[in-house]
């Protein structure tokens, strides 16, 4: 199941009402009674949405050991849409269209013969589509954390996120909403009353000269998303300047490293992206002069050791989305006890990039970030110190 075994990826979602006090079997028969296959509503392009239990891309048997794991709930969302081949499409268009011409003087089809090929070979398609062969099936594990009545979604494509969300508010009565580097943002700042500083917040101009409030990936400046670029850099320049250990609001200590890969773009989109693939990309050359020519990190692979845990992960700056997260073996003789550690794992991870952040947050929002921006600044003139 996605998010019991192998690496994890995923966005995160806030599930709007209160939270289910616990997952029980009322849940297991909503998901069933809307398990693809049931009702057969196709959207207007043909794409039929239902849920899986998510042991296989056939698996719509619900159960409690299978779906209910400390406090979660583990499904999938899968997409069922026919996609017909071009090429054959064409190809027996031509067929059609030699036989329909065959008998024309001038040997060329008519404008009416066309329509009628075309007609005639889609029929055909439509015939042959009907036993599932140009069936495309597409599966997006899913993880519901009534602790945090969060949802973690293995996907950041609009149009399954659509569909999620359209499924499962007729399954569950609820809706939800994408929770960005702003959003998260505002969240930890309530929680020290420092949402002015928040609401107040614009684009920075990390170079001296450089122009101010650009951001050109963020369509809504509103949503403050852009605090996940600057988040990126931040830590960049701590862990250069500073430290490559950070002291957490919970008192507890994370090791960070960039490594891996490294993502940099133009926040004025004058430039193209730049992707750079190395053990430690911050280090190379190239990075260096992409961020003192205003360059911001859209995307960076992260290190993180935290109460001895390591997680290797890459996040995405505007989302804080996680992708390909390795995380540490569970230990536990019995499988139960693996997966529920499983889960745990990844709460620890979350739990651990939030911290991280609100780590950011505290000097983003605070009344000392003039200074710290400053510093940012003469780094990037000056390079590596430590």
């Amino acid at each position: 199941m996605g998010f019991l075994s192998g690496r994890v990826s995923f966005v995160r979602f806030k599930v709007k009402g209160r939270a289910p006090k616990m997952f029980g079997p009322e849940h297991l028969e909503r998901l069933a009674a809307h398990a693809i296959g049931k009702e057969r509503i196709a959207s207007g392009d043909g794409t039929e949405a239902g849920w899986i239990a998510g042991d296989h891309i056939l698996d719509t048997h619900f159960d409690l050991p299978k779906n209910i794991v400390n406090d979660t709930l583990q499904f999938a969302l899968r997409l069922d849409s026919q996609k017909v081949p071009a090429d054959l499409l064409r190809a027996y268009t031509q067929v059609e269209l030699e036989g329909l011409a065959a008998g024309n003087p001038s040997g060329l089809p008519s404008a009416r013969q066309k329509r009628e090929a075309r007609a005639a070979a889609r029929e055909r398609l439509e015939k042959e589509a009907a036993d599932g062969r140009f069936l495309k099936r597409r599966a997006y594990p899913v993880l519901w954390d009534s602790q945090t009545n969060e949802l973690l979604v293995a996907t950041t494509a609009m149009t399954a996120l659509d569909r999620l969300h359209a499924l499962f508010q007729h399954t569950f009565g609820h809706g939800f909403e994408r929770i960005g580097a702003g959003g998260r943002a505002f969240l930890l700042a309530e929680l020290r009353e420092q949402t002015r500083g928040v609401d107040d917040a614009a684009p920075a101009n990390f170079v001296t000269g450089g122009a101010t409030g650009e951001v050109a990936w963020i369509a809504d400046e509103a949503s403050r998303d852009f605090l996940g670029n600057e988040f990126l850099l931040w830590l960049w320049y701590v862990l250069e300047m500073e430290s490559d250990s950070l002291e957490l609001a919970d008192k507890s200590e994370v090791s960070v490293m960039l490594a891996r890969n490294l993502v940099l773009e133009c926040p004025r989109g004058q430039d193209g992206r730049q992707s750079i693939s190395s053990d430690a990309p911050s280090r190379l050359p190239e990075a260096r002069r992409a961020i003192q020519a205003g360059k911001l990190p859209r995307k960076a692979g992260l290190t993180l050791v935290r109460h001895d845990r390591q997680y290797d992960v890459t996040l995405q700056a505007e989302t804080l989305g996680v992708s390909s997260a390795k995380l540490p073996n569970p230990e536990g003789e019995e499988e139960r006890a693996r997966l529920e550690e499983r889960v745990t794992l990844i709460r620890h991870l979350v739990e651990t990039l939030d911290l991280l952040y609100d780590a950011f947050c505290h000097h983003r929002t605070g009344a000392g970030w003039s200074k710290e921006l400053r510093k940012i600044r003469q780094w990037l003139q000056i390079g590596d110190r430590r």
